[in-house]
């Protein structure tokens, strides 16, 4: 076994990344604090293929030194878009055919290994502030909420942690359609 090198990993250019066909995924950020957590939330969406990046509420946006740092260039390949109300964007997309998804523990959240994610398609996952979770409102809009099983003492995941781990199970349903 041995590492690959850049040139053996097949990675696409920022510029093909742009033109080629995305997942009909969205995540989006709602009201996230720190700029680790918007960073690493773009490097995910471009590992990922996700189509957009919404960024909403006192979520910050690029260009900023601490997100380019954990981004490591995806500000520059995933496409994102600022919305100032998290509910607003959440019913735009659901008009546009989107199932809401909120990240989050709920009365009636499913667990993540239960959701059959190839019932949707288009779905736009929303994560939520690291101390106050989603904005409330959206549990009137939501389609679903889903819930990542946890066994330790904690209560929750880090919010970049938590939206890698969703959206690669909803990409891995759409990925095995293929």
């Amino acid at each position: 076994m041995r590492k690959l090198n850049i040139e053996e990993m097949g990675r696409v250019s920022a510029g093909e990344f742009k033109t080629q066909a995305k997942f009909p995924v969205v995540l989006v950020l709602d009201n996230i604090r720190s700029m680790h957590n918007v960073g690493a939330a773009f490097r995910t969406c471009d590992a990922f293929n996700i189509e957009r990046l919404y960024l909403c509420g006192i979520t910050a946006t690029p260009p900023q030194k601490e997100i380019s740092k954990t981004a490591l260039g995806a500000t520059e390949s995933v496409d994102w878009q600022y919305f100032e109300d998290v509910t607003d964007l959440a019913r735009k997309l659901k008009d546009n055919g989107f199932a809401i998804v909120l990240v989050e523990q709920t009365d009636s959240s499913k667990l993540l290994q239960n959701v059959d994610f190839q019932q949707y398609d288009k779905m736009a996952f929303f994560v939520g502030n690291e101390v106050f979770g989603i904005t409330d409102e959206l549990l009137e809009i939501a389609d679903l909420a889903v819930e990542i099983p946890q066994f330790g003492t904690k209560h929750s995941l880090n919010v970049a942690v938590a939206a890698g781990i969703v959206l690669w199970e909803a990409v891995k349903h759409i990925f095995q359609q293929f």
